[in-house]
This record gives C-alpha cells, structure tokens and sequence, in this order.
C-alpha cells in the first residue's frame, strides 16, 4: 500500500504529461499516472529499481530513466532560499537545522564521513517556519562538511541578515553572528536567566524537528542507492511533493 493522496499521484501525472508533451513523446511504455506510481512508490517506499520494475513491467533501465526524469521535473518546482524567505514576513523567525542523509554508495571516501553521525552520506540544510513547516532544503553537501560551513556555502546567514531575519538554530551554528541566535554553552554554570533563555530557545527550535520527520518518512532518504550527485535533486524532489500534498 502507498499512503500517498490520489491527489498527489494526478499531480505528479499531469508535471509529466507537460514534459512529455514539451518533448513531443507521449507514447510510453507506461501512461502519465502509473509513471508517477512508479515514482512515488520508489521514493516512499524506497523499493529498488529492480522491485519497481518487475512491479510495473518495465525494465529496470527503463524505471530508472522514468525515475531520474520524474525526480528532475518536481525538483525543478522546489522553492528556491530567496522564494522562500520572499514569503516570510520580517517580523518572523525560522528554525535551521542540518541532517544527514546515509548513502551506502560511498563508504570507502573520507569526504562523506560525518564524524558526528557515525556514518557516510550528505549533509542537507533546512529552514523551517516556526510550526516546524519545512520551507527551503539545500543541496547536498559531503557528510563530513560542518553545519555552520554548510549553511555559509548556502548563503543563508547572509540571507536571512539582508533581511533582518531572526535566525534559531543550535550549538552547531555557534558563531555564525549576524542574526542567527544558539543556545548558551554550559548553561547549568550560567545565572538563571541564561538557563531561561536555553530552555525558551529549545522550546521556539524544537518544531523544526518535524520537517526532518517529515523528509525521513520518504524511505529513500533514510538510506540512499542513488548517487551522491543526485541526493540534493532527490530531495528536493520530495519537497516540491510535500508542498503538494499538504497545500491542498
């Protein structure tokens, strides 16, 4: 069972009915929707390739062709960080966060080791609305590289400074300046008012937890097959989705 809106499944159908309809190659082996299906159970599920297309019918070549065209036309509708800051009024704040999406494809190289998690994989940047509501992913970085040097390499603290944006993230950002807030080192040595402003700092970040949550029950991203070059399309593949999904 896919626990996906039929909603969505058309809504995806009808992006890759314009493709093929801009490249003049409607006949298929499969129509619109079950191309989408096929997508979507891919991604949700994170069955492999050969799974999907013995499923479906098709040749495993022919899933993964299906697969990458899909992921690069729903990646393309995925906001952009000015679009997204673009909406927010100033007076609002957002939530910075970083994960690690696990690949397996990659385990002999060092770059993609993150010291942190204890694995290989991609380091994803989010910003999130206060309610935890995921508004930009970034591309995806070496697992090994620094939350505060990824979100500098992303230009976010720069964005959200330009304007005036105020900026919740954690220890990990500790020194980005500019309007981005973190946590007090050693608060229990720390006056009262310093234990205060941690546990009210915890409480206004902790909703961005949920847009992680929200991205890690999309199967595929809990361990990735696909190349390292393709986890940041994925993603935001997967975004510009759940931008569908619960807009409606």
């Amino acid at each position: 069972m896919l626990d996906v809106p039929h909603e969505v499944v058309e809504h995806v159908s009808w992006l890759i009915y314009a493709r093929r309809c801009e490249l003049n190659s409607r006949r298929r082996r499969l129509g619109c929707f079950r191309q989408a299906l096929l997508v979507l159970v891919h991604l949700r599920k994170n069955e492999t390739l050969a799974q999907v297309a013995a499923g479906f019918g098709v040749s495993t070549a022919t899933a993964g062709r299906y697969v990458s065209e899909t992921v690069d036309i729903l990646a393309e509708r995925a906001p952009s960080l000015h679009e997204a800051l673009r909406e927010l009024p100033p007076e609002e704040f957002v939530i910075l966060d970083g994960t690690l999406i696990a690949t397996d494809r990659i385990a002999a190289d060092e770059p993609y080791y993150s010291m942190k998690h204890r694995r290989h994989g991609m380091n994803v940047q989010v910003m999130a609305a206060p309610d935890g509501t995921p508004l930009w992913f970034s591309r995806a970085l070496p697992g090994r590289t620094h939350d505060l040097t990824a979100a500098r390499a992303h230009s976010v603290i720069q964005a959200c400074l330009s304007r005036q944006l105020l900026v919740l993230a954690d220890r990990a950002y500790q020194g980005a300046d500019a309007t981005v807030r973190t946590p007090y080192y050693r608060h229990h040595e720390l006056p009262e008012h310093y234990q205060q402003y941690n546990r009210e700092h915890a409480r206004l970040r902790a909703p961005g937890e949920r847009a992680f949550a929200r991205l890690k029950q999309w199967r595929i991203l809990r361990k990735a097959r696909c190349s390292t070059n393709r986890i940041g399309r994925t993603v935001a593949a997967i975004h510009a989705i759940e931008i569908a999904w619960h807009s409606g």
